[in-house]
């Protein structure tokens, strides 16, 4: 596949998204939505970003589960959440 075919493609999945996404923001947009889904909305960002980080982490080689000390992942992450919740620091957590 060369360049060509790739921006092509790319362009092509960018459109895609946003003709599948676009109608129902812009709808959203437009309601008043009641309070309990406006709360329950703020949970979205950090049960996407654990949905994505947790396979990761106890799957290091993409197949078998490996929850020891030998993960070198695992205790990665067990160290940034001791660092996150001590210190409330974004930028010292990463």
């Amino acid at each position: 596949m060369n360049q060509r075919d790739q921006a092509v493609l790319i362009v092509g999945m960018a459109l895609v998204t946003f003709a599948i996404r676009y109608p129902v923001l812009a709808i959203v947009g437009k309601l008043e939505l009641p309070p309990l889904i406006l709360r329950t909305l703020k949970f979205v960002p950090a049960a996407v970003l654990t949905a994505i980080i947790v396979p990761g982490i106890v799957f290091p080689d993409g197949v078998h589960a490996q929850i020891d000390a030998r993960n070198a992942y695992l205790i990665g992450a067990l160290v940034a959440v001791l660092i996150a919740w001590r210190t409330r620091n974004l930028l010292l957590t990463i």
